[in-house]
């Protein structure tokens, strides 16, 4: 189907997103951005330092800000100002959501929390996310993003060879799906208060979305704690309970990772009686199918060494690529083992996912995950530098002329530059 331009503009065409953020939470209106929402990003006047933080550092500039807050508008607004808080409030009439992606509270203490902001907005939607969200006794805990996947035990921790603890290369979890779970909230908040004029206060912790995102190893956890007569096993394991999530797949073997012929690695997924059935009959080995025919569903023959060194010996026959083909003709789930830096060159990978070029962006990025069949999203624009959009923003949506930019100025409200 060809790309086209939709007849109805960018999907989140319209709405308009006021924010004040602070580092990686500010990926809350990253998608949003990405789907032609307006978001205009309230900084310092020293600037969010995130354009300092993590590596790489991308001609002067951190790979994460040029990613995380691509397409923002930036407003510079020095909030100890009276001035500064008054052009806020005009900001807000007719703004959709205010995102306060920094430790909760800290726009109240301004005189420009939920409370105050709704007598001007009714309508307005404000979401608040940090690290361990509003309430609880961490609400007021320093953090920086890995702290949520220790806290939701996603990520333990290794030992090295003298000794010493140290986080292992990991997925980051609860600094990506908190925004996303964020996002989602602050949609639906939108919806509903352009149907009924109400708005919503949102409280979003990073630590939850990481424990929400893991929820079946800690919820089997707790269903373990009922007794073996109520809560068991699969049917194919007899009933026998398994490690919860991945840990009950270490002893799998015909749902596992093998290495190929030419060095890499591919996924098996034949947990299935039927597709167990077609990769013994494609690779001519009907014997192990009569031998180890297993249950219908969710089998892994775990624990089977002898079949374990069977299947290695089958794997280490062809290469990685010619077993992805071998299970997509053979009809048996085989599946490319990717690491960060090889995905690119993944077939699949190139097709999905086109590179936004660096003289967009910056650097080389992805682009939404989000497809809208035959239309286009919007390319994203760079992201900001400090203050960059200051004059025209308060000029083209509050009015503002030279002489009152140039009072703010004077005031203190736009900070020095």
């Amino acid at each position: 189907m060809s790309q086209v331009e939709s007849k109805g503009g960018a999907p989140l065409a319209g709405v308009r997103i006021i924010e004040c953020s602070m580092l990686g939470p500010a990926a809350i209106t990253s998608s949003l951005v990405d789907l032609g929402a307006e978001v205009i990003k309230i900084e310092p006047p020293q600037g969010d330092y995130i354009r300092d933080m993590t590596w790489p550092i991308v001609e002067g500039t951190s790979l994460m800000h040029l990613h995380v807050n691509r397409g923002k508008k930036s407003l510079v607004l020095d909030l100890r100002k009276p001035e500064a808080i008054e052009t806020f409030k005009a900001l807000v009439k007719d703004a959709d959501a205010v995102i306060e992606a920094m430790r909760p509270g800290g726009l109240a203490r301004r005189g420009i929390g939920f409370e105050d902001l709704r007598k001007i907005n009714p309508r307005i939607v404000f979401c608040t996310i940090s690290g361990y969200g509003a309430t609880g006794p961490y609400r007021d805990m320093p953090s920086h993003g890995v702290a949520y996947d220790t806290w939701a035990g996603v990520v333990k921790p290794a030992i090295d060879e003298d000794g010493f603890p140290y986080l292992p290369e990991h997925a980051s979890i609860g600094i990506h799906a908190g925004p996303m779970f964020g996002a989602l909230g602050v949609l639906a908040g939108i919806i509903r208060a352009r149907a009924t004029g109400e708005g919503a206060m949102i409280d979003i912790a990073q630590s939850d979305a990481a424990a929400s995102m893991d929820w079946l190893r800690s919820e089997t956890w707790k269903a373990y704690e009922r007794p073996e007569s109520e809560v068991t096993g699969n049917k194919s394991d007899g009933y026998t309970r398994r490690a919860p999530g991945t840990g009950g797949m270490e002893k799998g073997v015909r749902y596992q990772i093998y290495a190929t012929k030419d060095d890499r690695h591919v996924l098996f997924m034949a947990s299935e009686q039927s597709l167990w059935k077609n990769f013994c009959e494609a690779v001519d080995r009907a014997d192990l199918f009569e031998r180890w025919p297993g249950s219908k569903y969710a089998d892994h023959a775990v624990g089977n060494v002898e079949l374990r060194g069977i299947l290695r010996d089958i794997f280490a026959t062809r290469t990685a690529r010619e077993w992805i083909e071998f299970g997509n003709e053979a009809n048996t789930p085989i599946a490319p083992v990717n690491t960060p830096q090889t995905i690119a060159e993944d077939p699949q990978f190139r097709h999905r996912f086109p590179w936004i070029g660096q003289d967009r962006l910056g650097c080389e990025q992805l682009p939404s995950p989000i497809k809208f069949v035959g239309e286009t999203l919007p390319v994203p624009e760079r992201a900001p530098t400090v203050g960059e959009h200051s004059a025209s923003v308060l000029a083209d949506l509050l009015g503002y002329d030279e002489a009152k930019i140039a009072e703010l100025r004077a005031a203190g409200a736009l900070g020095t530059s």
